[in-house]
Order: structure tokens, then C-alpha cells, then sequence
């Protein structure tokens, strides 16, 4: 189909492009943008008054299919996906069965691109059934279609075999994702402090975090492999990834929305919605993370999408499943931070489309040179937003199939900037929001 978005206003924070200008798509890729004459279009997106970037690039989603149908479809969380803008996710490999055979990647793959919502690229699982003993066939899995490898939220009991994984990677050039929690520290519910010791909840100290980091930088020196840190959660974590970066080690990092707006105080009276993996700390910690976001220190933000059914999550906190629905808020939240950060826009949004595109690397094939950009040539995928108009974070609101987040009540909820009218992947309107009234 070919399809021209009119007048909007063009931000691709990868090439500094800002103007009011018309885009132009034919056959899935993006023909001009601005100087659009004879085009003859099929149809029309009017964007007056609209920003028009780069379609979302998330790093951390879970569509909980395979095995966990119950808290999440692939159609419903892709849905979702579109919705909030996001036109390409990483997936981790905690499903049941774990993500360590080709044939589940391969399948996975197949049911995305059958749905056309969205693009998938998943994680596969750094260790057979993530039980940290014997490794995977990383080979095989990156010919089906896996992007690098990890443990999800199971932590490495045994640096031996970490050691190994990192060697093996280093070697063919592939990237290990590590959410940095040291196995024998972990286990608390809440961030240790005077809130989880007020409420009588398990603590989980920093040091969980800080520990697994000066192990992964060691065993970086000594391997040379490339790692992506998943979902910082502390000023003492972030202190450490800037001096690993100033070092040269070949190391990413991201941090999730949650962990970027709330602390531990936001866990009121147990909300279970508040419970959370990596937990809510203290305001400093959120206010490092902040800052290392606007500087650079962290790369990209995520949405750490993880929905969650409500018979588990309407438990006592400390029983509560851990995980909250993101992806539709993800932009939002993006936005929100850029305002009360005073990030420019185009900066605010490289933090969710070019940035993590930048991560992925080489890992995203024939995508890397266009993904998360608007550049003639490039792939259509395109997210189109209003940044001045509010919506209001409600269960009703939301297309995932998971309904609980912290910014989200029963019937009523936050009021946050950003909402999407229309985003396409590969040229095709995946998601179109309703008319007004």
C-alpha cells in the first residue's frame, strides 16, 4: 500500500531531523520525506499538530506464550505493543518450555510475524532450562532467529559457568544479557530499607546488585565478552556502570519505567501492584537513574512488560507474582521523564528508538541501518503521537491481557502525556486509535 502522513511534525533523533514535512511509504519502506509530489497515495494519515518518529524499540517484554496463556497471549500482548507505539521488542526466554531449543525460537518467530502487530526478537536461554549448568547451543539458536543470550531472572549460581558462557560468546561475537543480582543476596521482596523494615517485608540490599556487577566486570576483563545490563535499579549500580564505560568495557545498560518514577515509599499500605522485580528503592536510587539516562551513563529505557493474571497478583505483597504491564506506557513514561528531566523531545525519544537499536547492533541483521529511524530507504515502522494530549492509566485502557501496574487503579488512575493515534510496522497501520468521542 502506499501511504503519505501529512504535515506532522518528523523528529528522528538519529539523524537530528525536526521539521514539519509529509512521509511518504510504498512496499513497507519509507520513499521521501518532505518534497512529496505525485506520490499518489492509496490513503492518507493527516498528522497535523502530530509528532511522527521512529517506531518504539523495546529491550524487555514478556508475552508470556509459550505456557503462561493465562497471563498473557501473543495477540493480546502484541496488540498491546501497537498500541503504545512499540514496533519492535526483545523477549526473554523464561517461558515453560525455556526458550533452548531452535524449533520453540523458529515457532515463536513464525506466530509473530503471522500477527504482523509487531516485531519479535527473542532472547534465548543462556543455559539448558536456565538452570545455570550446561550451556546451550548459542549457534543454533542465533540461526533461529535469538539476538544474544541470558538467565532472565535467574541468577548465575556458579561463575564457572557464567566464566564459560562469556568466553564462548565473546568468541562468535555474541552479546550475554545479565539483570545483575547476586544469587546468595536475593530473595526479598521489597528494597532493603526503612519502609520494608516498617511493613515487616524481606529485604533485598543493594548489594545484591553491586556484588553480581563487580563479578560481571571482572569476568568481562578476562573474556573480553560483550554485555547488556538489564533493569539497573541503584545509585551505587549506576557509580559502577559509569566507571566500567570510562574503563572501555563493552558494556550496555538499561533501566526500566518503573524504577525511573517510583520508589519504595510508593508501596503504601502492601499494594501488590508495587511488587516488583528489581524492587522499588529510595529516592536517590531514582534519582541516579534518572540522571544516568539523560546523560548517557544508561542507554535505553524500557518497559520491563510483564502482565500479570489477577489471582496472582491479588495475594498479601510478599506472595503477590512480581511484574506489571508496561508496553502501552512505555512512551508515556518516556515523556514524562524528558519533561520533568528538561530532556529536549528528540533526545527523549532516542532513549526508545535509536538507542536500543544501538544495543541490538549487528544482532538485527539488515534492520540495523534503519530501525528505530526515519530515513528514506529505511523500513516503515513508525509510531504517530500526539505529546501535549493526556490519557489516564485505567484497567479499561489497556489492551494487554494484564491489567495490573503502578499506575493504574481500580477505577480511577495517573494522568500521563502522549497518546498514540497511529502506529505501523512495515508500512502496514498496525494500530489506529478511535476518534475522539
Amino acid at each position: 500500500m502506499k501511504l503519505l502522513i501529512k504535515n506532522g511534525r518528523v523528529i528522528d533523533p538519529a539523524s537530528g531531523r525536526d521539521e514539519i514535512a509529509d512521509v511518504a511509504i510504498a512496499a513497507g519502506r519509507i520513499v521521501a520525506i518532505g518534497g512529496v509530489r505525485d506520490f499518489g497515495a492509496e490513503r492518507t494519515l493527516d498528522a497535523t499538530g502530530l509528532v511522527v518518529a521512529p517506531g518504539l524499540v523495546d529491550l524487555a517484554a514478556r508475552l508470556r506464550e509459550p505456557g503462561q496463556e493465562h497471563e498473557g497471549m501473543l495477540e493480546s500482548e502484541l496488540a498491546a505493543a501497537a498500541a503504545g507505539g512499540v514496533t519492535s521488542l526483545v523477549c526473554p526466554p523464561d517461558t515453560d518450555p525455556v526458550l533452548d531449543e531452535p524449533g520453540l525460537v523458529e515457532m515463536l518467530k513464525f506466530r509473530a510475524r503471522k500477527l504482523s502487530r509487531c516485531r519479535v526478537f527473542p532472547l534465548g536461554a543462556l543455559t539448558r532450562r536456565l538452570e545455570g549448568a550446561t550451556l546451550t547451543e548459542m549457534a543454533e539458536l542465533t540461526e533461529a532467529g535469538c539476538i544474544g543470550f541470558t538467565q532472565a531472572e535467574r541468577p548465575m549460581k556458579d561463575n564457572q559457568v557464567l566464566m564459560r558462557a562469556l568466553q564462548y560468546a565473546a568468541t562468535f561475537g555474541y552479546t550475554v544479557w545479565l539483570r545483575p543480582s547476586d544469587a546468595g543476596l536475593s530473595g526479598g521482596v521489597a528494597a532493603s530499607g526503612a519502609v520494608a523494615t516498617r511493613l515487616g517485608l524481606s529485604g533485598l540490599p543493594v548489594a545484591a546488585e553491586t556484588v553480581a556487577l563487580h563479578t560481571i566486570f571482572e569476568l568481562q576483563r578476562a573474556t573480553g565478552a560483550r554485555v547488556h545490563l538489564c533493569r539497573l535499579s541503584s545509585a551505587a549500580g549506576v557509580a559502577l556502570l559509569r566507571a566500567a564505560k570510562a574503563e572501555g568495557l563493552p558494556v550496555t545498560a538499561d533501566v526500566n519505567i518503573n524504577s525511573l518514577h517510583l520508589t519504595d515509599v510508593d508501596i503504601g499500605y502492601f499494594n501488590p501492584d508495587m511488587r516488583l522485580v528489581p524492587p522499588l528503592r529510595q529516592g536517590p536510587d531514582r534519582d541516579a537513574l534518572r540522571t544516568a539516562l539523560a546523560d548517557g551513563t544508561i542507554d535505553a529505557l524500557v518497559s520491563d512488560h510483564d502482565p500479570v493474571a489477577d489471582d496472582m497478583k491479588n495475594l498479601p505483597f510478599g506472595e503477590a507474582e512480581p511484574g506489571a504491564t508496561g508496553l502501552e506506557l512505555l512512551l508515556s513514561l518516556a515523556l514524562r521523564w524528558g519533561r520533568d528531566s528538561g530532556v529536549p523531545l528528540a533526545a527523549t525519544l532516542a532513549r526508545v528508538t535509536h538507542a536500543p537499536v544501538r544495543v541490538l547492533g549487528d544482532a538485527l541483521g539488515s534492520l540495523a541501518s534503519s530501525a528505530g529511524r526515519l530515513v528514506e530507504g529505511g523500513v516503515a515502522d513508525v509510531c504517530v503521537f500526539d505529546a501535549q494530549e493526556e490519557w489516564t492509566v485505567t484497567p479499561a485502557a489497556l489492551a494487554s491481557q494484564g491489567k495490573h501496574t503502578p499506575f493504574s487503579f481500580v477505577s480511577t488512575g495517573m494522568a500521563l502525556p502522549g497518546r498514540v493515534r497511529a502506529t505501523l510496522v512495515a508500512g502496514t497501520v498496525a494500530y489506529e486509535a478511535r476518534p475522539a468521542g
